[in-house]
């Protein structure tokens, strides 16, 4: 399958005072997976909802494959979602859950399609099936097949695992990814986990306030912020107090490149990455550990330097030389951060 362009060109939406999208624009190209960041009431499904068909904008426009379908229902839209709730019909068993859709559309080839579709979902063998009798990450599997069967045009992913545990959300967020990447349907995924957002799409949008603050790969977006937001949202930062030399910014005594250039006054809050800390002791370094956390292949460490505490991402091998009070230096890596608004 060949995936078709999204445009959402000027989308407007207020809910009394809250403006909920405001003039977003977003462009998805075909076959790409994008997801929507962002805290809650940012605007992230406000706007999957409109390209669904679900919700009607204020202002603005959809556009799907270059045709305009703002107006359309969303039965005729010719979308594919999936929801945080399973939505399975608990009287019907798996096959006869995915033929659903198809069977409304008078498709003959309905039983065949529906086990193809068990089969691409790895559950080949669980046809005859009914909800009760599957797990939860079996559930969605089930409503993701229903979704693809009826060969959508758009792919839409609303919250889809955050009802399950974390084993089987990391499972079944590698099966989506995987899947969406073999069948090449354009998808919009809307999360508010970070980690899931960074490891299924091709580039991700951080939203705030009805506006995309950042549409970027995961890499980037990480690495390289357009906004204190979109440092401070996604992933965890350390705020320092640092000041601005003309394009760099000196923190714990060291001058660190900025992401985007300073205007404003020289003392500032820079956002430094807790990996771009390395700690090493130091019997004559006035820092000190306060406390160390075991947390598999690497761990957590917060350290007391002067007034502000400094939290370190290192790998466990160094924790048994950094237990609480141990004296340590403080070496930050010269990769661009972010100033706090």
């Amino acid at each position: 399958m060949t995936g078709v362009a999204v445009h959402l060109e000027g989308l407007r939406r207020t809910f009394g005072a809250t403006h909920a999208l405001d003039n977003l624009d977003l462009r998805i190209e075909p076959g790409e997976l994008i997801a929507l960041l962002g805290p809650s009431g940012c605007g992230k499904t406000t706007a999957l909802r409109i390209l669904a068909g679900l919700d009607d904008a204020d202002a603005g426009r959809v556009l799907v494959g270059g045709k305009d379908v703002t107006g359309l229902p969303a039965s005729k839209r010719g979308m594919g979602m999936v929801f945080q709730a399973y939505s399975l019909f608990p009287h019907l068993d798996a096959q006869r859950n995915v033929e659903f859709g198809l069977r409304l559309r008078g498709r003959k080839d309905a039983a065949t399609r529906s086990a193809e579709m068990l089969e691409l979902v790895g559950l080949a063998g669980f046809a005859k099936r009914f909800p009760h009798q599957l797990s939860g990450g079996q559930q969605q599997r089930v409503a993701l097949a229903r979704a693809l069967a009826i060969e959508p045009q758009v792919l839409l992913l609303d919250e889809p695992l955050s009802a399950l545990d974390a084993k089987v959300r990391v499972q079944l967020r590698d099966e989506i990814r995987r899947i969406q990447t073999e069948v090449g349907t354009t998808t919009l995924f809307v999360t508010h986990d970070q980690e899931e957002a960074l490891a299924v799409a091709d580039r991700v949008g951080v939203m705030k306030s009805g506006k995309l603050e950042q549409l970027a790969a995961p890499a980037e977006i990480y690495q390289k912020p357009a906004t204190a937001f979109v440092a401070d949202f996604v992933g965890l930062s350390n705020r320092l107090a640092g000041t601005v030399h003309g394009d760099v910014v000196e923190v714990l005594g060291t001058r660190l490149p900025l992401v985007t250039p300073h205007t404003g006054g020289s003392a500032v809050t820079a956002l430094v990455r807790p990996e771009a800390v390395g700690v090493t002791p130091d019997a004559t370094s006035e820092a000190k550990v306060l406390t160390a956390s075991f947390l598999g292949p690497t761990s957590r460490v917060t350290v007391t330097a002067g007034d502000q505490l400094v939290v370190a991402q290192v790998p466990s091998g160094q924790l048994p030389s950094l237990t609480p009070g141990t004296a340590v230096r403080l070496e930050l890596q010269p990769v661009p951060v972010a100033l706090q608004d």
